[in-house]
């Protein structure tokens, strides 16, 4: 009897290692260039073609938390990508700099979920019940805090119907282009790093990134290409391709043709490195199992070794599955961000 597809695919995979997989008895530096040129290669983020001006549509100080400004910045000639900035009150125009957190959504109706806003049925549940208002969590903390749209999702072609994500048609289109979508979400996180340099109160020094699921995802490959990323908390998405995106079924938005060829996902964090990584996942996660989470970090924990700052990198494990882990996470994070 032939073997299954699928255990073809496996067969393959364990016999021919990744190319470019972190070694730690070479020096970091050389396998560093090596993996940046071909990740970038792989990703196909599109060129920088115009200038991501901030469009602001409102401002309000309605909410007694907070001040908000919703502004849209262009990405790529005619795209226009919307965000939030939240800043905490009596910051706004006071000429202080604060450290600012980016948050992203995974597969979900859109970055409303970030800013604890429920549009859709079922949106109060997956805000309540996952610690998933990264923005509300980052400006009660005293942080300027960012929501951006991921193409795919909400406002960006992304709601048919309530709830509803349209990453497939997207992804596709963009891989017969030779992009992929995870490269056209970490364009757009740069370009907004591009834009929140307009806002004042924005500390351009001080840039995080973060996010669960789908949003973990853009997090670290984001994080592996754009410097500025001072520190990345991916949440639910760090995991070994072998037991997660390569084992199971998952959204076509989260791969990149070719990936497994050259690195297992640990080894894409000597781009990161030395900067902070913060690997949140949750014990009973079933498509980013705790296995496959540990033995990458390991790969993590020799890179940073070998980068001459072991303290710069962190797992945090919840009690739980799929979600964001708010109360564990955030303290490692303020920890991390003494040291920019």
């Amino acid at each position: 009897m032939q073997p299954a597809v699928l255990e073809l695919h496996h067969a393959v995979a364990d016999a021919n290692p990744p190319l470019l997989a972190f070694d730690e008895n070479r020096s970091l530096d050389p396998q560093k260039k090596a993996v940046r040129e071909k990740f970038a290669e792989l990703l196909g983020m599109p060129e920088k073609t115009v200038c991501a001006v901030p469009e602001i549509e409102y401002v309000s100080d309605a909410d007694p938390r907070f001040d908000e400004i919703r502004f849209r910045f262009e990405s790529e000639p005619g795209l226009f990508v919307p965000a939030h900035l939240l800043l905490p009150k009596g910051v706004r125009g006071s000429g202080k700099k604060l450290p600012v957190v980016i948050g992203l959504q995974g597969h979900s109706s859109g970055m409303h979920i970030s800013l604890g806003r429920a549009k859709y049925p079922g949106d109060e549940e997956t805000i309540a019940g996952g610690d998933r208002d990264f923005c509300i969590q980052a400006v009660a903390l005293g942080y300027a805090a960012v929501a951006m749209e991921q193409r795919g999702f909400g406002e960006l072609d992304g709601t048919v119907s309530p709830g509803a994500n349209r990453c497939h048609q997207n992804a596709v289109q963009a891989m017969m282009l030779g992009r992929t979508m995870i490269g056209e979400r970490a364009h757009d996180v740069s370009c907004l790093i591009d834009a929140l340099a307009a806002f004042g109160e924005c500390d351009g020094e001080r840039i995080t990134l973060m996010g669960n699921s789908g949003g973990g995802t853009a997090t670290f490959y984001t994080a592996c290409v754009e410097p500025r990323i001072k520190i990345a908390m991916p949440s639910c998405a760090f995991c070994s391709l072998h037991d997660s995106i390569f084992a199971q079924h998952h959204c076509i938005c989260n791969y990149i043709p070719g990936l497994y060829k050259y690195f297992e996902m640990g080894d894409l964090a000597m781009l990161i490195a030395p900067r902070p990584l913060i690997v949140v996942c949750g014990k009973d996660d079933r498509i980013f199992p705790l296995e496959g989470v540990k033995r990458e970090f390991a790969t993590v924990e020799k890179i940073y070794h070998a980068a001459g700052v072991p303290e710069n990198c962190a797992l945090i494990v919840g009690d739980e599955g799929h979600r964001f882990y708010a109360k564990p996470a955030w303290p490692v994070f303020a920890r991390m961000l003494e040291k920019i």
